[in-house]
């Protein structure tokens, strides 16, 4: 009888590890789902709103996100750019990093709230770790809208083209 009690529950310890498995392996597959419409590089278009946008003027930058869930972002404020010769000092590395952002890491989407988060893994700036964003495609998937969540009031937003 013990045998037989035992041998239950190891059918239902591996029961249990084939749901886990299976839940796991759902939510993956969800995810590389969630992540198509993202996959691709994206120009930006505008930086609106908050309180250092007009400070940036007309910036550049490139959103990357791959299918495998890597992104990386960079983007540069509108404004001249001194230049230098020989070794830079400490001011004139900080006057070029002045309003420059750079990060990469990992992404991850929540389609039930709209959100996709950046989770920065290398950054040129010490501010928080995990990105926050709502996300909304227009213009039949070719355009992002990214709306930081918290923060400024009222919040920014960057508008991103598909480079194609």
């Amino acid at each position: 009888m013990r045998t037989g009690m035992a041998g239950m529950g190891f059918a239902f310890g591996m029961l249990a590890a084939l749901f886990t498995w299976t839940a796991e392996a759902r939510q993956a597959s969800s995810q590389a789902d969630l992540r198509k419409p993202f996959v691709g590089t994206w120009r930006l278009v505008s930086i609106t709103g908050g309180v250092n946008a007009a400070a940036r003027g007309n910036p550049t930058g490139l959103i990357i996100y791959d299918q495998h869930g890597y992104m990386a972002a960079q983007i540069q404020p509108e404004r001249k750019r001194n230049t230098y010769t020989g070794t830079p000092t400490p001011e004139q590395l900080a006057d070029r990093a002045r309003g420059y952002t750079a990060y990469f890491g990992t992404y991850t989407i929540d389609e039930r709230a709209g959100i996709v988060t950046h989770h920065r893994q290398g950054q040129l700036d010490s501010g928080p770790v995990d990105f926050v964003r709502t996300f909304e495609f227009t213009q039949g998937g070719n355009r992002l809208i990214l709306t930081p969540v918290g923060g400024t009031n009222p919040p920014s937003q960057l508008t991103w083209q598909r480079v194609r």
